[in-house]
């Protein structure tokens, strides 16, 4: 048996032994040169070539390694959420495998799978932030997830021509390479991320290839309907033009906050979503307005404060749920190119929920506000380095931080007390290409009031990240 401690090096190796090997499988179609020979143009995808159109398409695999360490700071009290990095908690390694496999089982239908293993636990052991340092971390909080290998997405997309208009898409997880109408209707349905088609942002929005932090992910202020791990079954559907996207997103919510089962009571549970996607001029401006409402079996935080009060007992929000409750709120993003063909621009976002009702599926925060910038490596001769830096500034509502003063606790975060002030993190990041395959790179965060704390921090995050693909 190996040592606990080898056991994610030795992942790692098998992972880099596998790209390897599919490396060496793209090459055999290549003259001496490393250029295609006549038989194939595209390399990426000949070996499949001689499998039926329906037959599944090995669309990408993927090892994502992060290791966090930091450094002692200011904490006068903890609390049983608190961001306390003590002992084994303030260093860590994560590390996520996936597969992601599609198939083109007619003309307009399309199926698609992916299967995932992540493993390790995060600084704090996932607690303590509303914007937590590492998005590849399985929120904590479930106790029924298990840690092997898992379904994340396994979903159907229909799509209806509306025009004879295509544009040429490159083979990527979850895209299957070939020609796609510019104007249609597009549906899906299975399990998937609300993230895949929702609040998209070109800059911000992998935590394997740009940002580490939830906070430049998604938008925070957005409590999305998933499962423990980032998962959910639901419905999109959305009429995409050259010039717009409007879509439509219904999914089920988790039976309780943080949780890893589904509530199947559908029409008493679910996340309901809408977007406006618009591209407003020819400079590659995209613009996003999104709003949304949970319907859960949820806590209040200004009644768990009366029952507590009443009973002379702390506060506990996940005792109070009943049925029926809601959480609705806002989010508007855009992402502006500046230079290198898109790869050199800047991002923003603004979110607000209304805060009544306990976070259930996301992160703790209820008012979010970000900037950030992506510089491509082009300028100093290294193209395909990539330098991102960014800023967000979060809040919760008066009853949330009422709620936490009084030593309640929530989903993510909780010091049994608090003086409170707006959390808010900086984060850079360097991305050096190293190959076709593999990604190293060296990430720096800063948070001020961890759990909107002032009398806690503030906290540096020294974090490394590598990344190995096909």
């Amino acid at each position: 048996m190996f040592n606990d401690r080898l056991r994610p090096w030795l992942y790692c190796v098998v992972a880099l032994a596998a790209l390897m090997l599919l490396a060496l499988s793209q090459s055999v179609n290549a003259d001496s040169n490393g250029q295609p020979t006549q038989a194939s143009t595209d390399t990426t995808t000949t070996w499949q070539d001689q499998f039926p159109e329906s037959f599944p398409k090995l669309l990408g695999l993927q090892f994502n390694g992060i290791y966090q360490n930091v450094p002692g700071f200011r904490s006068p009290y903890t609390g049983q959420n608190s961001f306390n990095t003590d002992g084994v908690f303030g260093h860590t390694l994560t590390h996520v495998y996936g597969i992601y496999l599609g198939a083109q089982l007619a003309p307009t239908l399309q199926f698609y799978f992916d299967y995932e293993m992540a493993k390790g636990d995060g600084v704090s052991g996932g607690h303590g932030l509303g914007g937590y340092t590492n998005g590849d971390v399985i929120r904590t909080g479930s106790g029924n997830i298990g840690s092997g290998p898992y379904v994340a997405r396994a979903y159907f997309r229909h799509i209806v021509p509306l025009g004879d208009e295509t544009e040429k898409v490159e083979r990527a997880p979850d895209q299957l390479p070939g020609n796609e109408y510019v104007k249609r209707v597009e549906i899906k349905a299975g399990k998937m991320s609300p993230g895949d088609d929702f609040d998209l942002n070109r800059y911000a929005n992998n935590t394997r290839t740009q940002f580490l932090n939830y906070a430049f992910i998604y938008n925070p202020a957005w409590d999305e309907a998933t499962d423990t791990r980032g998962y959910s079954y639901g419905v999109v559907a959305a009429l995409v033009q050259p010039k717009w996207r409007l879509a439509l997103g219904a999914y089920m919510m988790p039976t309780y906050a943080n949780g890893g089962r589904m509530d199947t009571q559908v029409f008493q549970a679910q996340g309901s979503y809408l977007e406006l996607t618009f591209k407003p001029n020819d400079y590659g401006t995209v613009v996003r307005v999104l709003t949304y409402l949970n319907r859960a079996r949820m806590g209040n935080y200004n009644e768990a404060m009366e029952i507590g009060l009443d009973s002379g007992s702390t506060p506990d929000v996940g005792a109070d749920e009943k049925r029926g409750r809601t959480k609705y709120g806002f989010g508007v993003n855009f992402e502006q190119p500046l230079a290198d063909d898109g790869e050199t621009g800047i991002f923003g976002r603004i979110g607000w929920n209304d805060g009544h009702n306990e976070t259930f599926s996301y992160t703790e925060v209820d008012q979010h506000l970000s900037l950030g910038a992506q510089l491509s490596g082009t300028h100093w001769g290294r193209a395909e380095d990539r330098v991102g830096l960014a800023y967000a500034i979060q809040g919760i509502s008066k009853e949330h931080r009422d709620y936490l003063a009084a030593g309640g606790y929530g989903m993510l975060i909780g010091d049994g007390a608090l003086n409170y002030g707006p959390e808010q993190i900086l984060e850079l990041y360097y991305r050096v290409q190293i190959g076709k395959f593999v990604q190293i790179t060296p990430d720096y965060q800063l948070v001020a009031n961890p759990g909107y704390n002032r009398d806690r921090g503030p906290a540096s995050v020294i974090s490394m990240r590598l990344r190995v693909s096909y």
